[in-house]
């Protein structure tokens, strides 16, 4: 059974997101291990030149390093993923390195209807990035819209076709985090590039 690092892409204390990891969580709990992470209380991002890194987000990485994958679940803040979201990836990046081919599920939850299709794809872009080059499921977004009334007291999902279509995406992560398995042949090397990056130069 895999294992999987659900973040929580906010610090609010109520997030449809964390609802929506909720129930990933416990729908499939049969499917697989789902540990929700939280990004709350990290400090701003400073890049400390003692290079000293917060033991919240060194605890996280670590967590990271020994899933199979991770799932997050972001809102959309002005038309991008929330400024919290991206602190915690600039110290999940910062002289440590547990997305370097790792599979990475990006999923979202807005109160409105256009969901959070520009927020996914910014996200998709930072992950990319060579300071984290982690594995993105390829077109795979998943977008819950109107999020306050997506779900009943039990915190099950209303509308079966959204259900049905995140049952499916989570199969295909469950292969694609296997197909990634194979996927490995350069990593030791992109594990050495991330390292030497100097932040110094940044």
């Amino acid at each position: 059974m895999h294992k999987f690092i659900a973040m929580v892409g906010t610090n609010s204390d109520e997030s449809t997101n964390r609802k929506l990891l909720q129930y990933m969580q416990s729908h499939y709990a049969d499917q697989a291990e789902i540990e929700l992470m939280e990004i709350k209380g990290l400090p701003i991002f400073n890049k400390p030149e003692n290079h000293e890194i917060p033991a919240q987000a060194q605890a996280m990485a670590d967590n990271i390093e020994q899933a199979d994958g991770v799932i997050i679940s972001t809102p959309e803040y002005d038309h991008s993923a929330p400024a919290a979201l991206l602190n915690a990836l600039e110290w999940l990046s910062f002289h440590i390195q547990p997305f370097v081919d790792k599979p990475v599920m990006i999923i979202g939850a807005s109160y409105g209807a256009l969901g959070t299709s520009r927020a996914q794809a910014h996200l998709r872009q930072v992950l990319d990035s060579p300071e984290l080059r982690a594995r993105i499921m390829p077109s795979s977004e998943f977008m819950l819209g109107h999020s306050l009334q997506a779900f009943d007291d039990q915190g099950n999902l209303t509308d079966q076709q959204k259900a049905t279509k995140l049952d499916g995406l989570f199969k295909d992560f469950q292969v694609f985090v296997e197909i990634t398995k194979k996927l490995k042949n350069a990593n030791a090397t992109t594990y050495e590039e991330v390292r030497e990056m100097d932040w110094e130069k940044l």
